[in-house]
């Protein structure tokens, strides 16, 4: 196999890893394939451009444009780093990013804060029904953990005092954009506003259920739905290539 990866996938939610996994392990094998991670510190401020700046870092040395891969704020820093680096980038996927790309489960959980009176514990165990629908207790309690851990560590832009707002970005990469139709945080109005803006290469999909976590729950539909885009992309080079028929 390459050491040169074909596909990158950004990590900038290190307590949410666990559910890239599936996915990850069926890419794999198909591609070489790296992850890019950013791990956001309490004692300093979340800040996007730091995040840009050291994946430009990282992605500068590479030959040849890569696929960039990323779910929620990771496909937001990965859209925001195709639209100003597109000769770096060969596609890009978004997995649980709406046509407002900013908007994620912090988002959403801080929007639920201001309306619902109610204590944290309990608005975070509602959020983690919302995100994986019905589950064991126990899961349920060990992924509260799980997001409090998010709401320290990750590059998500929203706060308890403001809510970060990111227009519609078309960047000019071929796209395709994946969430599912059962999904709260990113429900399929906010998936459909990318359809009038998509270019003729790009790609929309709709998983049938897994909600925010989609990925997690249907690795293999999932991971079919990326190397098909690849493919057909690379299938689109090799026609352009072909000599036009004489008459």
């Amino acid at each position: 196999m390459s050491q040169i990866p074909a596909a990158l996938w950004l990590h900038v939610n290190p307590a949410l890893q666990r559910f890239d996994r599936p996915l990850l392990n069926r890419l794999s094998q198909d591609v070489p394939l790296a992850c890019w991670e950013y791990c956001q510190t309490p004692d300093e401020p979340t800040a996007l451009e730091v995040a840009l700046t050291l994946l430009h870092d990282y992605l500068k040395h590479h030959d040849r444009p890569i696929h960039l891969l990323g779910h929620s704020t990771s496909g937001l820093l990965g859209l925001l780093y195709a639209n100003r680096h597109p000769e770096r980038v060969r596609s890009l996927t978004l997995l649980s990013v709406g046509v407002y790309p900013a908007v994620d489960w912090q988002a959403h959980y801080y929007t639920q804060l201001h309306l619902i009176h109610c204590s944290r514990k309990m608005l975070l165990t509602q959020t983690a029904y919302t995100l994986l629908g019905c589950q064991s207790h126990s899961l349920i309690e060990e992924f509260v953990s799980v997001l409090e851990h998010d709401l320290l560590t990750s590059l998500s832009p929203h706060t308890l005092y403001q809510r970060f707002h990111c227009p519609p970005i078309i960047p000019p990469v071929p796209l395709l954009v994946c969430g599912s139709q059962d999904d709260v945080v990113i429900d399929p109005n906010s998936l459909q506003g990318w359809q009038p803006r998509l270019k003729d290469c790009d790609r929309l999909w709709q998983c049938p259920n897994g909600r925010y976590f989609f990925h997690y729950f249907q690795p293999k539909l999932v991971s079919q739905q990326i190397r098909d885009f690849w493919f057909s992309l690379e299938f689109h080079v090799k026609e352009s290539l072909q000599p036009s028929p004489t008459v």
